[in-house]
């Protein structure tokens, strides 16, 4: 059984390098005054994966896929009987033994690598679902905080492509955003993405989705 983490990172939910949110004053204060200049830093992977969403989530894609990944095992599991079976038996089987044992192995290789294929992609269709669904969400609860806070920019440590140095814990908003994603959420307050979260300008672009938790294609022997 995958757990929520590693179901997480297996989908790849590595967002964008840097995500800037500028900060808004209200209505009522629309006179010029000073830049808010806050800088904030969040660890996108560990929210996604701790928001009660995301957990659920996870459990969802695990329960759904499970089963065909379990097929995929019991299929490789086949084709290595197979292979030792041949190998175990090169010095005593006849040929004609020898060669349906082989083309048995060709088959299910064949049928099986067909099989993963179709896993990935369907894996990475509901991946991105998700990515998109639970992405578009958590920037709308990025950007309020941002805007009530007064930061003007935000930064995802969790990628590695950011270029954060250092960064203290005293301006990661994470746990923040968790608490009030969760609060939100059961409040109804959160809109479901009517587009990727890519498309709204300020938005965390969703990432390629990374390959599913299956067993890797088989090779011919």
């Amino acid at each position: 059984m995958i757990n929520m983490k590693n179901t997480w990172q297996a989908a790849g939910l590595l967002f964008v390098s840097a995500l800037t949110v500028a900060a808004q004053a209200p209505a009522a204060a629309a006179a010029p005054g000073p830049v808010p200049n806050k800088v904030g830093v969040i660890q996108i992977q560990a929210a996604i994966q701790s928001t009660k969403d995301g957990q659920a989530a996870a459990a969802d894609l695990e329960t759904r896929l499970g089963p065909k990944r379990k097929e995929l095992e019991k299929q490789q599991s086949d084709i290595k009987d197979l292979q030792d079976k041949l190998q175990r038996g090169s010095n005593t089987m006849s040929q004609t033994v020898k060669d349906d044992t082989q083309r048995q192995i060709d088959s299910k290789t064949k049928s099986f690598n067909r099989d993963v294929e179709d896993a990935q992609a369907e894996y990475e269709q509901e991946s991105q679902k998700l990515i998109n669904e639970l992405g578009g969400k958590l920037v709308q609860v990025i950007e309020r905080y941002a805007q009530q806070n007064g930061y003007s920019v935000i930064l995802d440590v969790s990628n590695p492509n950011t270029p954060i140095l250092y960064a203290s814990n005293s301006v990661d908003i994470t746990k923040d955003i968790i608490e009030l994603y969760d609060k939100q959420a059961a409040a109804g307050q959160l809109k479901s993405p009517s587009a990727p979260a890519a498309s709204k300008p300020g938005a965390v672009p969703a990432p390629a989705p990374a390959k599913p938790p299956v067993p890797a294609p088989a090779k011919k022997q």
